[in-house]
């Protein structure tokens, strides 16, 4: 495989070329056809984040196609399109996750931080963290949607059912929200 690779900190990318990766018990290996840069991924590369574990490959808004299954995974994900988000894993045992408040959890893993991410031709991921995609859209249209979508869409239902929404900062993920709030008759004020 090949990936851009953050070898330090303060260092700049380095096109690698590694081994494939093989996936785990629960895990997948997907090649990757898209993936977006969010800004997390440049404090990533810039060394702004704490505890970052080098080398790693940064990117969090990855499409692709499962190629490759870990003990466990159905054969029916096999060629399946699917989408990897930031949120990688979590423990499943805090009081978070027992919640179902897993953004929040104790113990997470986070694509392109904490485990190598979509900078590369594949990566692997849980498989239980991976959103199936179906096969509308294209792909690096789709990518943008596993981080600013989701944190547009989240905040979305948070705020609730009112006509009029208003939007603090106008980012990747307001400017997803706010064409979905549009999109629904909502007014937008940002």
């Amino acid at each position: 495989m090949h990936a851009m690779t953050l070898p330090a900190r303060g260092a700049r990318l380095q096109y690698v070329e590694r081994p494939d990766p093989v996936p785990g018990p629960g895990e997948v290996r997907v090649r990757i056809s898209a993936c977006g840069v969010c800004r997390t991924d440049l404090h990533v590369v810039d060394g702004e984040l704490p505890n970052i574990i080098y080398p790693i490959v940064p990117g969090h808004e990855v499409v692709g196609r499962i190629d490759a299954l870990g003990r466990g995974v159905s054969a029916g994900l096999l060629g399946a399109r699917v989408g990897v988000p930031w949120l990688g894993s979590t423990c499943g045992h805090c009081p978070y996750c027992r919640e179902g408040k897993e953004n929040l959890c104790d113990n997470p893993v986070f694509t392109g931080y904490t485990r190598d991410g979509g900078f590369a031709t594949h990566l692997v991921a849980d498989a239980r963290y991976c959103f199936p995609l179906g096969e509308h859209g294209e792909d690096v249209e789709l990518a943008p949607l596993l981080c600013a979508g989701l944190i547009g869409w989240r905040s979305l239902v948070m705020a609730g059912h009112g006509r009029k929404l208003g939007i603090y900062g106008f980012g990747a993920a307001g400017h997803i929200a706010a064409q979905m709030a549009r999109w629904r008759g909502r007014d937008v004020y940002a």
